[in-house]
């Protein structure tokens, strides 16, 4: 069994496929869904703002995702981009550049649903 990665799209966890054993290193998606959505330049922007909002508080802080899209889409457009800040966050996890916590623990990106907090790694 192949060791887990993670997809370059929304960041959850892909796990080992049968089907994929020929070509494991080369897969980078988790479904075609997740292909068609290939992060952008504005996913991008969405992730440096995300560090940029942390960065500019004390080193144990935590934002809500929703901070990072009220900064990017003022008005009511933010919550529209909710899903698409949080796979930012996911991306940022799999890079190892942040934690996703809730309840003041650090969980699972791939697995945690309900409302999340977004740290630095330490």
């Amino acid at each position: 069994m192949e060791p887990p990665k993670s997809c370059h799209s929304c960041g959850r966890t892909i796990e080992w496929r049968r089907k994929w054993k020929d070509n494991w290193d080369e897969v980078r998606y988790c479904s075609s869904a997740c292909r068609r959505q290939k992060p952008s330049a504005l996913d991008t922007r969405i992730e440096q703002t995300i560090v940029e909002l942390l960065e500019a508080r004390a080193t144990s802080s935590t934002i809500c995702p929703s901070e990072a899209a009220r900064v990017l889409f003022p008005g009511d457009d933010w919550r529209s981009q909710m899903e698409r800040t949080r796979r930012a966050a996911r991306r940022l996890v799999s890079e190892g550049r942040l934690e996703i916590m809730q309840r003041g623990r650090a969980v699972d990106p791939s697995t945690a649903k309900g409302p999340i907090r977004l740290k630095l790694k330490s």
